[in-house]
């Protein structure tokens, strides 16, 4: 049976796959259907659905039919002036807000335009999980670029996306790969140092302190700005099974049950 936070964190890991962006924005009730989840009384769907609509105005195509979308930008700007929300909630609105209102540019497929705040290598998100790491020293540009290369260099890491305002990163990562893993890398910057950001028993966030040293990491020998599909260096016969599978998803389906839930079931 589906739940808020299930359907949302469905649709953000199909999101977080380049290729499904499109239909899932094209859908005629997903996006409506998200607007109504930036509204929910839970925290834990309103991060989920930003990090969704995150991941979608990733392809720009996506940002005009976003922006138009009834309440789109109203529920926004409301979300960003809620005090009682946390500051990764708050600063997430704006982000997405601040991407969609953004005057449109022209599309310029080389390969420096190719480099985004956010990076996907294409792989099966079932066997996946999400960390939010704390970053001290994530002040600039600069620091970030420096975090993005190395987290890119990291085997395993799926995905990731920036929230400057409270110095955080939420990686999407193997299964199996040690979030120590991560925390080397960073440190390796000389510059840069993580830790985890988990909530105890009674809700709170604490910071958990990763010991980066004694933890080999597993590096991407080589990587090129961009990957295409059609160049990701997984393709094993399981992989090309995993991202058939993960079209169907997102145009059959999982998808349109999704999509009846979201506009038939708003009951809070």
């Amino acid at each position: 049976m589906m739940d808020a936070l299930s359907v949302v964190s469905q649709l953000r890991d199909l999101a977080s796959e380049p290729q499904n962006r499109d239909v899932i924005v094209q859908d005629q009730g997903c996006l409506p259907g998200l607007v109504l989840f930036l509204d929910h009384k839970a925290p834990e769907v309103l991060l989920a659905t930003l990090q969704t609509l995150r991941y979608l105005a990733e392809l720009a195509p996506n940002i005009s039919t976003m922006k138009n979308e009834l309440g789109m930008m109203v529920s926004l700007e409301n979300l960003m002036a809620r005090d009682e929300l946390s500051v990764d909630i708050t600063a997430l609105a704006r982000e997405v807000f601040d991407i969609l209102n953004a005057p449109v540019q022209p599309v310029h497929r080389t390969p420096e335009s190719r480099k985004k705040s956010q990076f996907f290598i294409n792989s099966s998100n079932k066997k996946a999980k999400s960390v939010t790491l704390h970053i001290q020293g994530l002040d600039s540009a600069d620091q970030r670029g420096l975090c993005e290369a190395a987290l890119l260099k990291v085997r395993g890491v799926i995905s990731f996306t920036f929230q400057m305002a409270s110095k955080r990163c939420t990686v999407r990562i193997r299964s199996d790969l040690p979030t120590e893993s991560l925390a080397s890398a960073i440190a390796a910057t000389q510059v840069l140092s993580a830790q985890q950001v988990v909530k105890n028993e009674a809700g709170e966030e604490v910071f958990i302190t990763l010991t980066p040293s004694g933890v080999e990491v597993q590096q991407n020998s080589v990587l090129p700005d961009y990957l295409p599909e059609e160049e990701s260096p997984e393709q094993g016969v399981d992989r090309a099974i995993s991202r058939t599978a993960a079209k169907e998803d997102a145009s059959g389906g999982w998808l349109n049950a999704a999509a009846s839930f979201l506009t038939k079931t708003f009951y809070w």
